[in-house]
């Protein structure tokens, strides 16, 4: 049984849908929730009548909103800072947020798929530092810190200047772009008209970016101790998919000798026999997970 403790408290579910497409990392998203057409996660508030649990109720919702039907799930994080109302809402909103991981599939109406280096543009880092992080950012970042010791600080450790790049700090980036005025969501929760010098990456309504950069970094940081990449693989692939795949979702191009043998030691892929024949190119050698080595370890 779940209760809603207060008539001034709405509990709203989030849902951040993560697939990757062509080698790009893509999240499902919907306009249906304001005038502007500004694209918005899928969310919903429980129905304490029908849910029997937070997990279904999210399914329901983004079964409704976008035609998708959710495979693997999990609970990311509880959002619930006062200053975080929408428009809508006159009571106090609490928003439950989930990571799901699907293939990508045709959206009914109203719903669309985005490339999440769009919204996070910063985060792509396969071919060096982008340019809007080198032309734009980073100098912007620069005259914000001004003398500020720990302003300085912030910079270099988020943004990759004298310290090694760390592809796992994605939220820590994103409000260091919100607090020094640097994304369009800061001017908006303020009542102000965005500046048009700085353009970062494309809005999200409400605070769904910073949701968005909060399930990034988790699953990048998952990817390092769970075999999650394997829910946004097909049934049968090659060891180059598998790769371009986590390379998609980490932002960061491997090193192809040291990611095979990391696999091989793993355990975790096994042969077909069969091969891909692409129209161009070798052929390669097909391979499936062993889920059974994953349940083996768990139990």
């Amino acid at each position: 049984m779940i209760r809603v403790m207060s008539r001034h408290l709405t509990l709203s579910l989030d849902a951040v849908i993560v697939a990757v497409t062509a080698e790009e990392p893509r999240i499902l998203t919907t306009t249906r929730f304001n005038e502007d057409s500004v694209p918005a996660l899928p969310f919903g508030p429980l129905d304490t009548d029908l849910d029997e649990t937070l997990e279904l109720g999210l399914r329901r919702w983004v079964a409704t909103q976008t035609g998708c039907e959710l495979g693997y799930v999990e609970q990311l994080y509880t959002f619930g800072d006062r200053d975080r109302q929408r428009e809508t809402h006159t009571s106090r909103l609490l928003s439950v947020a989930y990571l799901a991981l699907v293939k990508e599939a045709q959206p009914s109406a109203g719903a669309a798929w985005l490339d999440c280096y769009d919204v996070l543009p910063w985060e792509d880092r396969r071919s060096g530092a982008p340019g809007i992080v080198t032309k734009t950012l980073l100098p912007a970042l620069t005259r914000w810190a001004g003398r500020d010791a720990l302003r300085r600080h912030r910079v270099d450790s988020n943004f990759g200047g004298r310290r090694p790049w760390d592809p796992i700090r994605v939220l820590e980036r994103y409000e260091l772009l919100y607090e020094a005025q640097l994304v369009p969501e800061y001017q908006r929760d303020h009542g102000r008209k965005p500046k048009e010098s700085v353009a970062a990456g494309t809005e999200l309504a409400y605070d769904h970016r910073r949701i968005a950069a909060t399930a990034l970094g988790r699953l990048r940081g998952k990817l390092k101790y769970r075999p999650v990449v394997f829910e946004l693989l097909p049934e049968t692939f090659t060891l180059s998919r598998l790769q371009h795949t986590v390379e998609a979702l980490t932002g960061m191009r491997l090193h192809k000798q040291n990611f095979r043998r990391l696999i091989e030691h793993g355990q975790l892929v096994e042969a077909t026999g069969a091969l891909d024949r692409p129209a161009r190119g070798r052929p390669a050698a097909l391979f499936r997970f062993r889920r059974e080595v994953v349940r083996a370890r768990l139990y």
